[in-house]
């Protein structure tokens, strides 16, 4: 029962609260504004409102618009030097979790010396504190699947090193977040599949994890419960403002477990897949892994599975941890993902070992937080009876 609480951003949330952005007290008086390399921000007129309010609310900007979907520590360090070059004295993401995981990054590196991975603490990182703290930064979410609005961390991929690791400090969580489901309406079918899936493992992960608490618990149970009821309906009809709202909501909430308790290690075999095969959306991944993953952990943990299953509407006479393994494999068919397959992205049942090699020596971490220790042989198991 012991727990800290700690939730930094002042979020608005709903539909219509991007205006907000032309209102508020801004942490600086110039932004560094990160998007992504593709046109959707540019396409849609996203980044068109988001200048316009800043310039209306008296904030210049600069803009940096390279951040790939899976992103990389070369952008994170030309970023910074970016922001540092402009001058820029606070950081704005747009766009879905890589952007705004990136602006993160980038916030800590506009501010101290040396390389990002100096401050990563898996893999060749050197764990080094971070002397400087980072820029304020604002989050403005145009997905639901990381919930990175609502926590301080940042997942990037050191291109080099095939090294996909997570980081995060009190400094990391965003000032202000902005969660608007109207600019989600143009998220594709698959994507938003992808991305609310991601959204649904933080939660489940988050319920399973042997730092789960009451507060995270709330978090997650709602967010589990939320996704099995929208995400369909807003993968199906982009367009329904209420699935939508609703999907974003279990976004937020989700990042909020990740800020009470933690991913457990089906992210770190996640990372491995995504980090030797960057054309793997995250999401994608998880789902892939997913049904082999908490079946092995299904009798481990079994109380939980069941509460999880209740959330999904599983109330069957015979109560059962398996059901929730049932209703996972439903939600999946519903949303047209239940048959992904690893071979599609390249990877090959042999890379498995070094797959499963690469997720404890990166990510080794989150499996200190599983309920029961995965040995390198168990990581092997789960990930080959996952393997299609």
């Amino acid at each position: 029962m012991n727990f800290t609480y700690s939730i930094p951003p002042k979020i608005f949330f709903g539909p219509g609260s991007l205006n907000e952005l032309g209102k508020i007290s801004l942490p600086g008086l110039k932004a560094l504004v990160v998007i992504s390399a593709g046109t959707s921000m540019k396409k849609n007129g996203y980044l068109d409102r988001v200048l316009q309010l800043l310039q209306a609310n008296d904030s210049e900007y600069v803009l940096f618009d390279k951040i790939l979907p899976n992103p990389i520590h070369r952008h994170v360090m030309e970023g910074a030097a970016l922001a540092r070059k402009e001058q820029c004295d606070y950081v704005l993401a747009l766009g879905g979790g890589s952007s705004i995981d990136s602006a993160k990054s980038i916030a800590v590196m506009a501010k101290n010396p040396g390389d990002y991975w100096d401050y990563i603490g898996g893999g060749t990182g050197k764990a080094l504190p971070v002397p400087n703290g980072a820029l304020p930064i604002i989050a403005i979410t145009t997905t639901a699947g990381t919930g990175t609005e609502a926590d301080p961390w940042t997942v990037i991929t050191h291109e080099e090193r095939h090294e996909k690791i997570g980081f995060g400090i009190p400094e990391t969580f965003p000032c202000i977040s902005i969660v608007d489901p109207e600019l989600m309406t143009t998220v594709p079918p698959l994507l938003t599949a992808y991305q609310g899936f991601d959204a649904f493992f933080h939660a489940a992960e988050g319920f399973i994890a042997t730092v789960a608490n009451p507060i995270s618990d709330l978090y997650a149970l709602k967010s589990i419960s939320l996704l099995n009821k929208y995400l369909h309906v807003a993968v199906t009809n982009g367009a329904d403002i209420e699935a939508r709202t609703n999907v974003a909501l279990a976004n937020t909430l989700s990042g909020m477990v990740e800020s009470t308790s933690s991913c457990t290690s089906e992210h770190s075999m996640e990372h491995a897949l995504s980090a030797l095969h960057p054309s793997l959306p995250h999401g994608a991944g998880l789902i892939m892994l997913s049904q082999s993953y908490f079946s092995f952990f299904a009798d481990k943990v079994p109380e939980r599975f069941i509460q999880m299953a209740e959330a999904m509407g599983k109330m069957e006479h015979t109560k059962s941890a398996h059901s929730f393994i049932k209703a996972l494999h439903e939600m999946q068919q519903r949303c047209n993902v239940a048959d992904l397959k690893m071979s599609a992205y390249g990877i090959r049942k042999e890379e498995i070992p070094a797959l499963a090699k690469n997720a404890h020596d990166t990510m080794g971490g989150l499996f200190t937080v599983d309920r029961y220790k995965l040995s390198p042989a168990d990581t092997i198991a789960i990930m080959e009876k996952a393997y299609k």
